[in-house]
């Protein structure tokens, strides 16, 4: 990169050739990068202007400047330090994760890292630093980069709580989709410049009203994008003067570009997935009073039923356990791994609670990689992976 400012250092592994079962001493590269402005949000227990609780839960600021984990023998892959630990309350967890294995630690220093996605021609995953304004790709090749910045918030207009992009998915044609919190917008990558993109706002406004900071979103096999808009980017949250609309939606975008809306009946709507057989969305609710995992049954049309309760993480929440419900994902068999209090939570298509990945941290977001068996989560300042003896549902 040619514009270097010394405010912020990502430290890159470079892996190279090598021959099989050869020792390599790897020196890190050093990466300069211009940071954007410090983490406007507060940390756990926090109230915004207006009264409205602070719902994310992270920390003011990261605990350093992003880099890579160190990697000490180079094969086929690089040896990364365990991280957490796996709270197993079903032997049926057995057949998800095997027992000799542990999350790994991959990279740390960022401000909530969020939305993490593989893009399969790439090779590689990238994710949001939500505050940051910033999408970072790591790759077992070439380590952690900045992929794109800036990601949420091309304006100046307005202050907002957090700028930056936040939930990401791919659509049918691998284009990188994103939700943008500054934009307030769902827009779609059509081309990189150096680190700046080009997109296409696919949903903006329903019923001539902007929407608050869409959050997260998923396809269907048809090409009906899901999506949840909770007020999390706007300052003041519920009561941001430059809030237009009453409610936090979930909504439904048509491939004609169509936006219904699903239910404004959830309080702060965040995280969301569908089953394996598209009949059943779930979302997840990040409130303090009512953290749960919601289920709706799809209809033929896209549209949905009533909201059942399918999980209630109040339980945990009230064990001290950091985080709340946010971002989730489904296996193949039905399985939801979804964030919640203590970290990543494990839960059977019936509802029963497996196991935890404890991260001992507020944890955003997690998705799938790879061969499609291998789940990256994106832990408040860090980035970790588990392999699984499952694989992800898109997969």
């Amino acid at each position: 990169m040619k514009k270097l400012l010394s405010l912020g250092v990502v430290t890159c592994l470079s892996l190279a050739q090598a021959q099989p079962n050869t020792v390599v001493d790897i020196q890190p590269k050093s990466l300069v990068y211009t940071r954007t402005a410090a983490n406007p949000g507060a940390g756990q227990g926090s109230t915004a202007s207006g009264g409205d609780k602070i719902l994310d839960m992270r920390p003011e600021k990261p605990a350093k400047s992003p880099k890579i984990a160190s990697s000490n023998v180079l094969g086929l892959r690089p040896k990364y330090t365990p991280h957490g630990s796996i709270e197993r309350l079903d032997t049926a967890l057995d057949a998800l994760i095997d027992p000799d294995v542990n999350m790994e630690f991959l990279a740390t220093g960022f401000t909530w890292a969020e939305g993490p996605v593989w893009l399969k021609r790439e090779n590689a995953l990238v994710f949001s630093d939500v505050p940051e304004n910033r999408i970072h790709r790591w790759s077992e090749k070439r380590g952690l980069e900045v992929y794109l910045e800036p990601s949420g918030y091309t304006g100046s207009a307005f202050k907002f709580r957090e700028t930056g992009s936040n939930g990401l998915t791919t659509d049918e044609h691998g284009h990188l989709v994103i939700c943008q919190h500054g934009d307030r917008q769902i827009s779609r990558l059509e081309k990189r410049d150096g680190l700046h993109g080009t997109f296409t706002p696919l949903a903006q406004y329903y019923q001539g009203r902007r929407l608050n900071t869409p959050n997260d979103l998923c396809f269907s096999r048809s090409g009906n994008l899901y999506f949840t808009d909770p007020p999390y980017g706007l300052e003041g949250l519920n009561q941001s003067p430059i809030k237009e609309l009453a409610f936090n939606g979930v909504y439904l975008r048509r491939p004609d570009g169509e936006i219904r809306l699903l239910t404004a009946g959830m309080t702060f709507p965040n995280g969301i997935a569908l089953s394996p057989d598209e009949k059943t969305l779930y979302v997840c609710q990040s409130d303090p009073a009512a953290p749960i995992i919601a289920r709706f049954p799809v209809r033929p049309d896209g549209t949905v039923g009533e909201k059942e309760v399918f999980f209630d993480a109040s339980a945990l929440a009230a064990q001290g356990r950091k985080g709340m419900p946010d971002g989730l994902k489904v296996d193949i068999q039905g399985n939801l791994w979804a964030t919640g209090p203590g970290g990543l939570l494990i839960i059977s298509p019936t509802g029963k609670h497996l196991g935890t990945l404890v991260t001992g941290v507020p944890t955003a977001n997690c998705n799938w990689g790879g061969d499609g068996s291998v789940l990256y989560i994106t832990a408040n300042h860090d980035l970790l992976r588990i392999q699984t003896r499952t694989r992800g549902a898109a997969f």
